[in-house]
């Protein structure tokens, strides 16, 4: 299914929600799930907080922002997150956090 998932505003930017799948072959983002959440393969282990941590370094380079301006608002100890980016616009994270063509949804 190809469809948008839902980036709203923010105060200062943007705010997206993510499932994030640890262990992966390689850093992806896979598609957006059911629930508009934009679904993230990590190769980071999900302890030690390494996978928030690559999760947002993962973030901060395909939106092109300093890691600083990420934060997870919520569900850090959670797979499911709710991830809010300064400085960036709806229209610019939508455009830089679409699927990686090779990427499948398996």
């Amino acid at each position: 299914m190809n469809r948008k998932f839902e980036i709203t505003d923010a105060k200062r930017g943007a705010a997206f929600t993510v499932r994030v799948v640890t262990r992966a072959q390689r850093n992806e983002i896979v598609g957006v799930q059911e629930d508009k959440s934009l679904k993230i393969r990590l190769t980071a282990p999900p302890n030690d907080n390494q996978a928030n941590e690559a999760l947002i370094k993962f973030l901060a380079e395909r939106l092109g922002v300093p890691e600083k301006a990420i934060e997870i608002v919520a569900g850090r100890e959670n797979r499911d997150k709710w991830i809010s980016v300064e400085g960036i616009s709806t229209a610019d994270a939508e455009a830089r956090l679409q699927p990686d063509s090779d990427a499948s949804d398996t």
